[in-house]
């Protein structure tokens, strides 16, 4: 049952998210679903949800500001009927994001994790967490904080001195 269970998962990631194949929804997501998952930009998560319809509306807000976002499997793991799954989500802003930050046009590369729990072949409940800092800081939309005193000294560039 885990292979099987890891095969759903696989196709999420393959299907959805990296193909952008929106019909998948309908294969890999069962028709009740619950989303745990807060979406970002503070969104609360849904709880109990239209599956298919809810993915896919998921998957075009995702791709509306990441066109090009694809997940790489980094590791997957399965127990029963759930499957955790940890990704490294990679993408390039094009799309205004959570309807008032324009686009920068800036990449990023950050780490997640999903749990998923799969009944009959289908995804049923979902759990995820994002580094949604690192995404923010590589996007520049925001600024990490200098401490006081200025940057550590790994982090000072390299500048000759200046003769008296």
């Amino acid at each position: 049952m885990s292979e099987a269970n890891k095969y759903v998962v696989r196709h999420w990631v393959e299907d959805v998210v990296n193909a952008k194949d929106l019909d998948a929804c309908d294969r890999l997501i069962a028709s009740e679903y619950i989303e745990h998952a807060a979406m970002p930009f503070g969104r609360p998560a849904p709880g109990r949800v239209p599956g298919p319809a809810t993915m896919r509306q998921t998957a075009q807000f995702l791709n509306s500001m990441f066109p090009d976002m694809t997940y790489t499997i980094d590791a997957m793991i399965a127990e029963g009927d759930m499957v955790a799954l940890r990704v490294t989500a990679r993408g390039t802003n094009l799309g205004p994001m959570g309807g008032g930050i324009p686009p920068t046009g800036r990449e990023f590369a950050a780490g997640q994790s999903h749990w998923f729990r799969v009944e009959d072949g289908k995804l049923v409940e979902h759990w995820v967490t994002r580094d949604d800092l690192t995404t923010m800081l590589q996007l520049g939309v925001i600024q990490a904080p200098v401490p006081p005193g200025g940057p550590p000294d790994h982090q000072r560039s390299e500048q000759p001195e200046k003769a008296p």
